[in-house]
């Protein structure tokens, strides 16, 4: 019994010497670890202070949100800024890590938060990055879209389709039988063709038609009328604004030897390249385009650009057949200044007005342009807010030199390449930049309104 009660002693005694020294192991390993603990342990390796938003690479190196998107705007490279080695996807934020640095060092990272807030440059950085982001994201959906990205792609080869037939009707159909005039010399019209001449000019000419039919004037008897012979009979155009008007556009005749385009169609019957150049280098640079038209086309075209979209007050109240005369009138001061304004600040406003005037000969053509127009300045509006917020002021005339150079150097190869371009291709480009752009500038629209402004936290 005595030995039972000495081991049972001793027991206790070697149990009480084992747990002991756990017990002062445990101690000792918890106060070490609470106390080693220290900033640079979750510190940036490039600011080199605590943590705020840590954002773990694909390589394991952690990095402030805001020091990750100031070398990547500034590098322009996806790759890690201690080891090199590029990240695939877009950086998240380790939330783990960032909620242990808030609550070990919750002072020294809110302290750091108010200084990023206040720092503008730091917050372009931010948000620069996270529309990188985003459109990583979009362009991951889209690949990832599969029956949508199906559906899509059918969308877009029926109107390819549409396109094709657009083209093939309209140029086996009427705008092809009215442009004879446009390329026929007026010496070699016929009378038939001299009334349809005259009756194109407007409806003020209705009473005035049965005289040229009766006397058959044709092109070589056009070309020598002159203000007496108009005035006497058998023609007897007693009224001084309308004779007027018709020498004024038969010396258009006599100068270019054809019938001058009096609307969209038949100037793109006489210029096809230009109006082709002159859809795409619209929706691209629209001060360069009309500036283009100012220097090559004064008289034909800028002119009536001009008068339609800033008109003289004095001219209003006239009546339509004394447009041709005003047309051909310099632009007044008034009318330049209030034009500058516009095409300084407002190009595509321009457009819209010059269209909007035409929707009398073009009914749905002209408002697809309006459209259009109103499409192109929200883009312009955005991108402009987009270089004002995230680009400094020093890159603006960089940024406006490589655009005056990509449009010169895309015109120049346009001059080059147009005469090896089919005249069918051309119609096709033509008829989808005209009534397809819209489409297309909606989706865009839409994606600029609609993107999310995120902030660091």
């Amino acid at each position: 019994m005595l030995h039972h009660m000495e081991g049972d002693s001793a027991d206790d005694d070697l149990e009480e010497v084992m747990n002991e020294p756990l017990h002062i192991s445990d101690s000792h390993q918890s106060k070490p670890r609470t106390s080693s603990i220290s900033e640079t342990e979750f510190s940036c390796h490039c600011c080199y202070n605590v943590l705020v938003n840590p954002t773990t690479l694909t390589c394991g190196h952690n990095f402030c949100r805001h020091c990750l998107a100031q070398w990547w705007e500034s590098s322009h490279k996806t790759e890690c800024p201690e080891c090199r080695e590029k990240w695939e996807g877009f950086p998240k934020i380790n939330i783990m890590l960032r909620d242990a640095t808030e609550k070990i060092f919750s002072e020294t990272v809110e302290k750091r938060r108010e200084e990023i807030k206040a720092n503008p440059k730091i917050s372009r950085s931010l948000l620069a990055f996270q529309r990188y982001g985003d459109k990583l994201g979009r362009s991951k959906t889209v690949q990832n879209k599969g029956a949508g990205f199906f559906f899509s792609g059918v969308l877009t080869a029926l109107t390819c389709v549409a396109v094709v037939v657009l083209v093939y009707h309209w140029g086996s159909g009427v705008v092809e039988h009215q442009d004879l005039l446009i390329t026929k010399p007026v010496s070699h019209w016929t009378p038939e063709e001299v009334v349809s001449w005259l009756e194109q000019l407007g409806p003020w000419t209705e009473s005035y038609r049965e005289p040229f039919q009766l006397e058959n004037v044709n092109g070589r008897l056009l070309l020598m009328l002159g203000d007496e012979e108009l005035l006497k009979p058998p023609f007897s155009i007693e009224n001084q604004t309308h004779r007027r008007a018709v020498l004024a556009e038969l010396d258009r005749v006599k100068t270019l030897g054809v019938k001058p385009p009096q609307n969209l169609w038949e100037y793109k019957a006489a210029n096809a390249g230009k109006s082709l150049f002159l859809l795409y280098a619209l929706k691209r640079s629209p001060r360069l385009t009309i500036f283009y038209l100012y220097l090559f086309d004064y008289s034909e075209t800028f002119l009536p650009f001009l008068h339609t979209c800033c008109p003289a007050i004095t001219h209003i109240d006239n009546p339509v057949e004394s447009r041709f005369l005003y047309d051909q009138l310099e632009p007044s001061w008034q009318q330049w200044a209030e034009f500058l304004v516009k095409y300084l600040v407002l190009p595509y406003q321009l457009i819209a007005e010059f269209a909007w005037d035409w929707l009398a000969v073009h009914y749905w053509t002209s408002r697809f342009i309006i459209v259009n127009a109103m499409l192109l300045s929200v883009l312009e509006a955005c991108s402009l807010w987009r270089l004002w917020t995230t680009a400094p002021i020093r890159s603006l005339p960089q940024k406006m030199w490589n655009h005056l150079w990509k449009m010169l150097s895309q015109g120049f190869a346009f001059a080059l390449m147009w005469p090896f371009i089919p005249q069918f291709v051309c119609n096709c480009l033509f008829y989808w930049a005209l009534y397809f752009s819209p489409i297309i500038n909606i989706d865009l629209v839409v994606q600029q309104l609609m993107h999310p402004e995120t902030q660091a936290r």
